[in-house]
């Protein structure tokens, strides 16, 4: 007798999203396998943030399906959603009135019953979130007085501390610094090879997006493009296509991976 099939950790079959009469999102048919590092790349407006969103459930509706671990997203309940994936908004520096220790004891809402401030269990889920993203030393300082990358940092460690194991980011180096930058990726390499998250990122950064990636999605006009490894996405003039220009591929000196440059004429 055979092993039985294991279902894809995320299904999207001919799912469709429109908004204000306006087609975001094409036709999106993909598996996502548990343990999977994917980038989502491609140009402004090609619905990757869209895509996220309605992943998490906080765009609902839609035509086709999605499911997750098997069951429809629509089955789920907020609170069962928040349980399994979490999300990681762009750091856009709004206001946070709270200390970074506050601020991710709150991403344990899905884990407490109302009224609820929080017992050992969640505690120790605070601070394995703060250690496992190096901001520990931040525990007491308020969110607004962080750089832009220590808050990145901290935006990390809620989501590790809400305990989904799918992450969900939204272009999460946008606007950081290279040091910071590098800090940031090697955190969710750890959390996806080490820890076993799911990490699905939007990303302009294509570089990044070749080395860590098991899997690249390119979307163009809300559609797919490219589901697959980086090196094939290269070979096979995706980048291109994607975003209607010509680049040059470099391998890595050290690693020997493909590094891309956008070729310009000034």
């Amino acid at each position: 007798m055979g092993l039985k099939a294991t279902s894809p950790l995320i299904s999207l079959s001919g799912f469709s999203l429109q908004i204000g009469g306006r087609r975001i999102l094409d036709r999106i048919s993909l598996t996502v396998e548990a343990g999977e590092f994917v980038s989502v790349i491609g140009p402004n407006g090609a619905g990757k943030t869209t895509l996220l969103k309605c992943l998490d459930g906080i765009l609902r509706g839609g035509e086709g399906r999605i499911e997750v671990k098997g069951r429809p997203l629509s089955a789920y309940s907020s609170r069962e959603l928040a349980r399994l994936i979490s999300y990681v908004p762009p750091g856009d520096g709004t206001p946070i009135p709270f200390t970074v220790r506050e601020f991710v004891l709150l991403a344990r809402y899905p884990h407490l019953s109302p009224f609820s401030s929080g017992g050992k269990e969640d505690r120790e889920a605070v601070w394995a979130a703060l250690e496992a993203t190096g901001t520990g030393s931040l525990a007491d300082r308020y969110l607004d007085t962080l750089s832009g990358g220590e808050r990145q940092k901290v935006l990390i460690a809620a989501a590790l501390a809400q305990g989904g194991e799918i992450l969900l980011l939204d272009e999460p180096t946008a606007f950081l610094d290279p040091k910071h930058e590098e800090e940031v990726y090697r955190i969710l390499v750890q959390i996806n090879r080490e820890g076993g998250r799911t990490v699905i990122s939007v990303t302009h950064d294509l570089n990044h997006a070749l080395l860590v990636s098991k899997r690249i999605l390119a979307l163009k006009g809300g559609s797919v493009l490219f589901f697959g490894p980086p090196q094939i996405m290269v070979e096979q003039g995706i980048l291109e296509l994607a975003f209607e220009k010509s680049f040059r591929y470099l391998s890595h000196p050290d690693s020997g991976k493909v590094l891309v440059f956008p070729e310009w004429d000034l």
